[in-house]
């Protein structure tokens, strides 16, 4: 029997996609040639690829590599007019206390409308009737007994209620003065050094200092964030470039458990005002202030 071997130069490998195909040079023609099978102990045919040719034809073709999609993340502007990039987005690092408090409520900063009411709603909804865990009412009123009248000076003329400022601290430091974090957050407010740096703050263990930086880069954030309560608190616990390289709140299970805790003391600070506000901006007088006047 006669073996025929045919011998084609394949000009193109197959690919998949439409794109890509469009964008292939013409086919060139080939030709072919056949060649009769050696006979018995002659050298087997060998079929040799010219390196130039090859270099030639791979040449011309569109250079096709995996590119990762990127986002383009705006610079944050500082309050001294410097900006900063922020951080790239992030993956989930661990389960949240609170992860069944962001199942009901929606966590990107496009989905502002009505979620006020609907996440402090939320924080006496979870499983089997639980609740997010707020600071005991004692507690807060000693806070605002010794630091209401600091509170209230650093809050004139800021979008900062008072009663917000009492709940972030309730969380932040629990009305210590010298608390310091195992990130190097310090003072009643638990600024890092880089905020404290920002905002003035020169002794982030002196309470009039730390209450007002704290208060300065609420009220900043609350111009950059639109007056959002969730991304404000948010980005008060990881950073404004977080919250903006994740377009909302970061999947950080601190922040995810932080945020929740905020508003449930900010319920309990409500309670403390002469006139309990109704938006994270409004004014507050500390019954006990008014008491004591």
């Amino acid at each position: 029997m006669r073996l025929t071997v045919l011998v084609i130069f394949v000009g193109l490998a197959a690919v998949s996609g439409a794109s890509f195909a469009e964008t292939l040079p013409a086919q060139e023609d080939f030709t072919f040639r056949r060649i009769k099978p050696p006979v018995q102990g002659q050298k087997r045919i060998t079929v040799q690829i010219d390196p130039a040719e090859q270099a030639r034809r791979l040449a011309s073709y569109p250079d096709v590599k995996e590119r990762a999609e990127k986002t383009v993340l705006d610079p944050v502007t500082k309050p001294d007019g410097s900006t900063s990039m922020p951080v790239a987005p992030s993956a989930p690092v661990a389960n949240a206390s609170y992860g069944w408090f962001w199942d009901k409520v929606p966590t990107t900063i496009a989905a502002r409308d009505g979620r006020f009411p609907i996440a402090l709603a939320t924080l006496s909804q979870g499983p089997g009737g639980s609740a997010v865990s707020a600071p005991r009412l004692q507690t807060m009123q000693e806070i605002a007994t010794k630091y209401g009248t600091n509170i209230l000076a650093a809050t004139i003329g800021t979008e900062v209620s008072p009663a917000l400022v009492l709940a972030v601290m309730g969380i932040e430091s629990g009305g210590r003065v010298d608390a310091v974090s195992s990130a190097g957050a310090q003072g009643l407010m638990q600024l890092i050094p880089d905020t404290a740096k920002r905002f003035g703050v020169s002794d982030s263990m002196d309470a009039a200092q730390n209450i007002k930086g704290g208060v300065d880069y609420l009220d900043w954030l609350m111009k950059t964030f639109d007056r959002d309560p969730l991304m404000v608190l948010a980005a008060y616990n990881a950073g404004e470039g977080a919250v903006q390289a994740n377009a909302g709140v970061p999947p950080y299970a601190e922040t995810r458990d932080y945020v929740p805790k905020v508003l449930a003391a900010w319920q309990v600070a409500q309670g403390l005002c002469m006139t309990p506000p109704e938006l994270v901006t409004d004014p507050c007088v500390f019954r006990i202030l008014s008491a004591s006047n």
